[in-house]
């Protein structure tokens, strides 16, 4: 029996017997399964290596994150360098190396 069907038969029984607690429960249960089921077909995540797949996309975005940290990283370290000279240039400029510069 698919889930669809365990669904129909549910929903049958319910609109039959006035829907106690038990079965309102196991109609949202199958409902909730039948739904994630559909979502993770049409994602294409309903085969076998889907979790490989899944655990693949997380090492990748993993791997971007830490990408961009070492390169915002890089840039500021680099920003700072620049700086530090021209502080340095500026000071032998202000205390007449100028001279030692050209």
């Amino acid at each position: 029996m698919s889930r669809e069907d365990l669904l129909a038969r549910l929903l049958a029984q319910a609109e039959d017997g006035g829907g106690d607690f038990v079965t309102l429960r196991a109609i949202v249960e199958e409902a909730s399964e039948l739904g994630a089921a559909r979502v993770l077909s049409r994602m294409g995540l309903d085969d076998d290596n889907a979790h490989d797949d899944v655990a693949e996309l997380r090492e990748l975005l993993r791997a971007w994150r830490d990408a961009k940290r070492s390169a915002w990283k890089a840039a500021i370290d680099w920003m700072v360098r620049g700086l530090l000279a021209l502080l340095i240039f500026a000071i032998a400029l202000r205390f007449g190396f100028g001279d030692l510069v050209r």
